[in-house]
């Protein structure tokens, strides 16, 4: 890791700056320099295209993606009070570093930036599972919009991403994310890591975008063939999908055998492939 010799420690960034983190924004800033290296090290192929980095804040994760070798670092930033500080880290890595003012949950991540783009962050955690749900809904569209995503969430939000059917967590956000995407976790960190710690732990998951879908499908059906089923996940599905309507000769006992899904099975039972089969019927109807 190379880090100019004049750049200052991050403690005197956020004192000199009133940084103090904000609860309202999610905010929980990681200092540890081993941790930031370790995440901005597990990106892959970081020296080409464009990293994206949401909620810098004082600039520790953009710290490391810069001295770790990062091509181009797109640090998108809502909190104005952090803008001054990382326009001097800008300046110390010339032309590496370009801050964009704004909201993560509005903005086209798609469009910054040179391909190939990845996006690195520690994503606030109250509006992780949206801005994750956003860019899945980018890659629906475009599966080359982002070539990796190096994220970290709450770890229960992460033992989500990575369920099996049949397990506790599996639900929808597991359909959406592995209907895309390859994930899987790469380490956890420690409430005590984060200036001001949280109440839990976090977790690292690389996620890797498929060439394709894992099984034809339009994503705003199948949002809601899991929200019915996963809605009601108690119940069987011939009854917990009668919320999506259907024709007078369809519905959810026409779907369901032709998927050849038994009636009685419940959301947690069925496999990617078998939302995305019950997708593209309630589609024809």
């Amino acid at each position: 890791m190379t880090v100019p010799a004049d750049l200052p420690p991050l403690r005197e960034v956020i004192a000199r700056h009133g940084l103090g983190a904000r609860k309202a924004l999610g905010q929980h800033f990681l200092l540890d320099l081993n941790l930031t290296g370790r995440i901005a090290r597990a990106a892959p192929g970081i020296g080409e295209g464009s990293v994206i980095e949401v909620g810098p804040g004082p600039g520790g994760l953009t710290r490391a993606l810069l001295a770790e070798g990062a091509a181009r670092v797109i640090a998108v930033e809502k909190d104005s009070r952090c803008l001054e500080a990382l326009a001097e880290l800008a300046a110390a890595y010339p032309g590496r570093l370009e801050v964009v003012e704004g909201d993560a949950l509005e903005l086209d991540l798609g469009a910054l930036g040179a391909a190939p783009r990845q996006i690195v962050s520690n994503l606030p955690y109250n509006i992780s599972t949206a801005l994750l749900v956003r860019w899945l809904t980018t890659l629906a569209g475009d599966p080359r919009a982002f070539s990796a995503m190096t994220l970290m969430f709450q770890k229960e939000v992460a033992e989500r991403l990575i369920a099996a059917p049949r397990s506790r967590d599996y639900g929808r956000l597991s359909v959406l994310t592995q209907w895309l995407c390859q994930a899987r976790p790469l380490f956890d960190i420690p409430p005590r890591a984060f200036t001001p710690p949280p109440k839990v732990t976090s977790t690292v998951v690389s996620i890797i975008p498929r060439e394709q879908p894992l099984a034809p499908a339009s994503l705003t059906t199948l949002e809601k063939v899991t929200a019915a089923a996963f809605g009601q996940r108690r119940k069987m599905l011939r009854q917990s999908l009668k919320s999506l309507g259907g024709k007078s000769e369809g519905g959810p006992a026409a779907w369901l055998e032709a998927t050849g899904i038994a009636p009685t099975a419940r959301a947690e039972e069925l496999s990617v492939e078998d939302f995305c089969a019950l997708a593209a019927c309630v589609d024809r109807g």
